[in-house]
């Protein structure tokens, strides 16, 4: 819901970064597979009680996570590309939901799950979705640079990083912050299913 108005902002500092890494010939790819690892260190930071480096290393991530993009459309974007950052970027969302299971299971564990879940509903109606708009060859004019079709909602990019802030910034009040994400979620989930279904008829 707020993807489109936190890349207006957030858009001049990630280009100047990507021309940065660009003319050092650095590959959109490598920045994808570079801020993983540095996502899945935040997630192990969070796990070792150590909240503000774990969220130092997700910005760190969601911050690549934007360069890669910029810098894949100034090359030529690719299938493969596309297809390596989406992947990587679901791995790590769950993973930092992980990484407070792990933090306190007795207290997060159960919440954690949850979130987890409401993760699968999310990112199977996301992408399914993309695969049925690929051969529709429905185009998304709200995001027209990413590499599939991106069904917005509730609950999407934006939400998440700033959730994640809440989670590192107030770590013993994980399991009410994320019910309540997990229910945007869901009710997200809910809403892209309904929307489909319908506009695929």
């Amino acid at each position: 819901m707020l993807d489109r108005h936190a890349l207006h902002v957030l858009t001049p500092f990630l280009e100047a970064t990507a021309r940065l890494l660009r003319n050092r010939g650095i590959s959109a790819d490598r920045v994808t597979i570079a801020a993983f690892l540095i996502g899945i260190g935040g997630a192990a930071a969070v796990g070792l009680h150590h909240y503000y480096v774990g969220l130092t290393l997700i910005l760190l991530n969601r911050i690549g996570d934007g360069v890669d993009g910029i810098i894949a459309r100034s090359d030529g974007p690719t299938d493969r590309g596309a297809f390596l950052d989406i992947c990587l970027d679901f791995l790590f969302y769950s993973a930092v939901v992980a990484g407070f299971a792990w933090a306190d299971p007795g207290a997060n564990a159960l919440a954690a799950a949850v979130l987890i879940f409401s993760f699968v509903g999310t990112g199977t109606s996301f992408l399914a979705y993309a695969i049925m708009a690929e051969r529709r060859s429905i185009v998304n004019r709200r995001l027209p640079n990413k590499g599939f079709y991106y069904l917005g909602g509730l609950a999407e990019g934006t939400e998440t990083i700033l959730f994640f802030a809440l989670f590192c910034l107030f770590p013993d009040y994980f399991p009410v912050l994320a019910w309540v994400f997990a229910v945007l979620c869901l009710s997200a989930a809910a809403v892209r299913i309904i929307y489909g279904y319908l506009s695929l008829n």
